[in-house]
């Protein structure tokens, strides 16, 4: 649900700390009284920018199911020998479309790739995956990879998409 209201309230009492909260689609920003105009706007942007990352984040986990789908995966082309942890969306991912943790089995996904097709988020779930058999991305890795049959057209929309994936 966006946010469509900002209504910040002013404390005497409340002397340093500015605090928002959503309440349905209306934030609400606690405030001390005498904090200048400008430097609130500018917390209030930060925070506002926070809630909406943690809303995307929350509503891309819920409608994918990530770990169903690397299990899925674990299953079809490791078969069965992965420890995943963890597996989920993220919103502070922007430069990568996915990460993996080889050592503790915890994979991020950037949230951008929650708008992209299935497919290509099924590429990104399996090249994360190979990362827990290959850390690196060694010949072995890219045979693993390469398993999945639209992996080159994969890929070539994340090239298309503007960064090269790795």
């Amino acid at each position: 649900m966006p946010i469509t209201t900002i209504k910040i309230l002013r404390s005497r009492r409340r002397k340093r700390t500015v605090s928002a909260r959503l309440v349905k689609d209306i934030l609400i920003v606690r405030a001390p009284e005498n904090i200048p105009e400008s430097r609130l706007q500018k917390v209030v942007d930060e925070l506002k920018s926070r809630i909406e990352r943690k809303q995307i984040k929350e509503e891309l986990n819920k409608q994918d199911n990530l770990a169903q789908r690397a299990e899925e995966f674990n299953q079809e082309y490791f078969g069965n020998k992965l420890k995943i942890n963890s597996i989920e969306y993220v919103t502070s991912q922007n430069s990568k479309f996915g990460c993996c943790n080889y050592r503790t089995g915890s994979i991020r996904i950037s949230h951008r790739i929650g708008a992209m097709p299935k497919w290509v988020r099924d590429y990104v779930i399996i090249h994360e995956l190979a990362h827990l058999v290959e850390p690196n991305h060694s010949q072995a890795f890219w045979d693993i990879v390469n398993c999945y049959k639209l992996s080159e057209r994969a890929r070539g929309y994340l090239i298309a998409a503007g960064n090269e994936y790795e």
